[in-house]
């Protein structure tokens, strides 16, 4: 088995990238998805190099190996550029709104979490790929400044109020006795009164008035 590589711990060459606020969005989990982004471009030997403190991309590379501090720079430095137009993914999300997975799922479904559209992306080390909506940060941003979240909390606990009083109506229905619905016998026409008057007459004066 192969000995571990020692971690090196000579002097070192290092930059720092401050991630702007309209990035991050006050979020460590979307400063974390930031730091993911731009290792996605690195060689695999440069990624662990770079690292994010804070709201601070850090990339520390020994001194010894200055051209390979130089490209990275560059390669961070251009996937920077234009960094808070970057689609926001649904654990990002979920941590700048403060919002449960549950939520998500129910405003994206009803409209009012608008999808920028869909990424698909190979899990590490699965076959398997998973596909997920993804948002556009300035509307993420307004749904933030705005406090829409506490407004649809608001409407939601009123739908559900107002689902249960209709729910409760209906139990309420179903348990009414069922009426009826036979039709009432019509009421009998002045010709048929008459002849009955006739009937009985005649059977009076058959019997006679005192047998």
């Amino acid at each position: 088995m192969p000995a571990k590589k020692k971690p090196y711990d000579g002097p070192v060459l290092t930059a720092e990238w401050p991630l702007p606020a309209a990035a991050t969005l006050g979020s460590s989990v979307r400063a974390k998805g930031i730091l993911l982004e731009v290792r996605a471009k690195l060689a695999s030997a440069a990624k662990k190099s770079i690292d994010v403190r804070g709201n601070v991309l850090v990339l520390t590379v020994p001194e010894n190996e200055p051209q390979q501090f130089k490209a990275t720079s560059a390669i961070v430095t251009r996937t920077l550029d234009g960094i808070e137009n970057l689609q926001v993914i649904p654990r990002e999300i979920e941590d700048i709104l403060t919002i449960k997975t549950s939520e998500r799922h129910r405003w994206l479904k009803d409209g009012r979490l608008q999808s920028a559209g869909t990424r698909t992306v190979k899990l590490r080390g699965r076959a398997r790929k998973i596909t997920f909506h993804v948002f556009d940060p300035r509307f993420v941003e307004a749904v933030l400044n705005d406090d829409l979240v506490t407004t649809w909390r608001e409407d939601d606990i009123e739908t559900k109020a107002e689902n249960r009083r209709r729910a409760s109506e209906m139990r309420a229905l179903m348990r009414r006795p069922k009426t009826s619905s036979a039709k009432p016998a019509p009421a009998d026409s002045p010709e048929d009164a008459a002849a009955g008057e006739l009937r009985g007459l005649a059977e009076f004066l058959r019997e006679g008035f005192l047998r």
